[in-house]
């Protein structure tokens, strides 16, 4: 067994690893307290649904704009500035957030948290892609999702016990989390970007901006929105999210407000899709890892909606806990799929930007979700939130598939005019 473990080491750089003990500090910490947000808010705020519910849009709306400016800030200035510097912010945001007591105090802070969140998961990624060769990316991203999940067990279990006593605890634990990885990343990681390459990139494209060529518009971004089927699939991928994301967001306020399931019990359900991924992750990735990419995302996709739908017929703690098992399929096979998708099609100078449009759609989804859930909530019912989800997913579903048959019909129409 050591052998074994010896031998998966040394597959990957040394900073891969210190990068995935950074992510279970982070992870354990901010997962104390992300799960009873929309609890904690509503507590001291004592507003409806829908208002507490459009802190998560804050946060996410933020998120939009964060994730455009990550990528040029992870291709130009470097995937470990753009990591300790959001890493940093977000262990601050949540040390604040204790003292936070109206709107507008959570808003702001809730927007930090927005702003930092995608600065981090681009730079990580594209500095990932930058050590992983494409052959073992999805080994790679699936084991960083295995860390991430298991360190994610361990915190909802703990922040639900600590918010039934004093929600200052578990806000402490989290900003602790975040600040330690960056003081680990600042002082012991190295940069990965090659800037040889990124700089010989930016003169070409210079160049075909002063002989009026727009290809190279909004300092790459152009390149990256002229490949249609990737923006497309972006759009698919974050118009389904919207289900998961409803999901996660308000079935923690659902469950305790319709059925009196409190923190310290629900806490289990989150802690369940964590163990799920460290124990299932690697097996799902075995089986997916042999199927095209859009059909595997779609079908998790599937999954997806089948989860969030599946929450309108459950009434206890025991049904809320199989539509999270049911969900947490569908993330196991959509996002490390995903994730390698992008890594592989992205031109290694436009990573950072590639990333940041996948992300945009995830920071799309979830500046929707708590929007869409909380009016579906307060004008027609909260069993409707579920339906909303079911349908919104199953739309993604079949334009996923749509996708995969229009991209299989361009393969073998290039590959017929190629003979």
């Amino acid at each position: 067994m050591n052998s074994k473990f010896k031998s998966l080491y040394n597959q990957y750089p040394r900073q891969y690893w210190l990068m995935t003990l950074g992510i279970v500090i982070s992870t354990a910490g901010g997962s104390m307290v992300w799960p009873f947000m929309l609890i904690y808010a509503g507590g001291k705020l004592g507003l409806p649904l829908s208002a507490v519910a459009s802190l998560i849009s804050i946060n996410a709306g933020v998120g939009l704009f964060a994730s455009i400016l990550a990528g040029t800030l992870a291709d130009r200035i470097g995937r470990k500035a753009v990591m300790v510097v959001s890493l940093a912010m977000i262990g601050v945001a949540y040390f604040f957030l204790v003292q936070a007591e109206t709107y507008l105090q959570f808003a702001l802070l809730m927007g930090l948290v927005g702003l930092s969140n995608p600065l981090y998961q681009v730079g990580a990624d594209a500095m990932l892609a930058d050590m992983i060769p494409s052959e073992q990316r999805t080994d790679a991203y699936a084991i960083n999702r295995i860390a991430n999940n298991a360190a994610f067990g361990i915190g909802p279990a703990i922040g639900g016990f600590l918010a039934s006593t004093s929600y200052n605890l578990a806000f402490y634990g989290a900003s602790a989390g975040f600040l330690i990885y960056s003081v680990i990343w600042f002082f012991f990681a190295h940069e990965t970007l090659d800037k040889t390459v990124s700089e010989t990139t930016a003169s070409a494209l210079a160049r075909q901006d002063l002989a009026g060529n727009d290809a190279a518009r909004s300092d790459g971004y152009g390149r990256v929105f002229k490949d249609k089927r990737y923006m497309a699939f972006v759009a698919l991928v974050g118009l389904g999210l919207i289900a998961p994301s409803i999901l996660w967001i308000l079935m923690p306020v659902y469950a305790k407000t319709n059925f009196g399931v409190p923190e310290a019990i629900y806490g289990w359900i989150p802690t369940t899709n964590a163990f799920m991924c460290v124990f299932i992750q690697y097996a799902v990735t075995n089986v997916t890892r042999k199927y095209n990419t859009l059909p595997v995302v779609a079908v998790g996709m599937l999954v997806y909606a089948i989860g969030a739908g599946s929450v309108a017929l459950m009434t206890g703690f025991w049904g809320f806990w199989l539509s999270m098992v049911i969900l947490t399929f569908g993330e196991l096979t959509i996002v490390p799929t995903a994730s390698k998708y992008v890594a592989d099609i992205a031109p290694a100078d436009l990573r950072g930007r590639y990333m940041s449009m996948y992300w945009f759609g995830w920071g799309a989804a979830r500046t929707l979700a708590p929007l869409i859930g909380g009016y579906l909530n307060d004008n027609i019912s909260p069993r409707a939130i579920w339906i909303g989800g079911l349908l919104i997913g199953l739309t993604s579903t079949l334009g996923l598939f749509l996708l995969n048959q229009f991209s299989q019909r361009h393969i073998n129409a290039s590959d017929y005019a190629e003979a």
